[in-house]
């Protein structure tokens, strides 16, 4: 049988030492029920472990509910420095889109303007174009008719021209100013005709033919001289 021995400084597990703030309530309830003296019994022993069992799931139970909080704060931390840093940064994005495309429907309304002009422009003179017609000169008025007309087409010509210095498209070139690239194109000889390989093959071999005439009077020459 185990004895506890007595004294001020020494206790029984699960009873703190003098100067702490725990003391374990089972443990004291289950010594002021014992006699004085007398050792714990089995019954005593089951009571001490039972209550500590539970002080430890009490524990757990509130390890657990402290996690939980802990990672619900977490969370919230996360989603605010998201919303936070997100606020921030679509609205930059927001504030940079916005300008850009203001800048561009500036340009686009000024060139769209400047277009319209000039269509109108071209269109006045294709107007003027419309009555010049010979069949309405006649022998005393065609000379100034004619000098009438010529400016008319002067005057049309040079609406044209500065229509093409505003729009590179009038001559066929893109915006950047380049003239789109033609694909080059590939001879086949199967889309010959027989007239057209004649000619070909003549114009082939006719260097030949003429060295090689050239080389024969030459030589007929020379037997000649003998």
């Amino acid at each position: 049988m185990f004895v506890g021995k007595r004294g001020p400084e020494t206790h029984f597990c699960g009873v703190a030492s003098e100067g702490t703030d725990f003391e374990d309530t089972d443990y004291s309830a289950a010594r002021q029920k014992s006699s004085g003296g007398r050792a714990p019994t089995r019954e005593d022993l089951d009571a001490q472990l039972t209550g500590t069992q539970q002080q430890l799931a009490k524990l757990r139970e509130t390890q657990e509910q402290l996690e939980r909080t802990r990672t619900a704060l977490e969370e919230m931390r996360r989603r605010r420095a998201e919303f936070s840093i997100g606020l921030d940064e679509t609205r930059a994005h927001l504030i940079r889109g916005t300008g850009l495309l203001e800048k561009a429907e500036f340009e686009a309304r000024r060139d769209a303007e400047q277009l319209s002009r000039t269509l109108e422009g071209l269109r006045g003179a294709l107007a003027t174009l419309e009555p010049l017609t010979e069949k309405a000169w006649s022998d005393q008025n065609w000379e100034q008719e004619l000098t009438r007309a010529l400016t008319v087409i002067e005057n049309a010509r040079m609406e044209h021209n500065g229509a093409r210095l505003k729009w590179p498209v009038l001559d066929g070139k893109t915006a950047e100013g380049s003239a789109p690239a033609e694909a080059p194109q590939k001879l086949s000889f199967t889309t010959l005709s027989t007239g057209q390989l004649c000619r070909l093959g003549f114009a082939l071999t006719w260097p030949l033919a003429l060295v090689a005439l050239v080389a024969s009077v030459l030589g007929l020459v020379l037997l000649a001289r003998r």
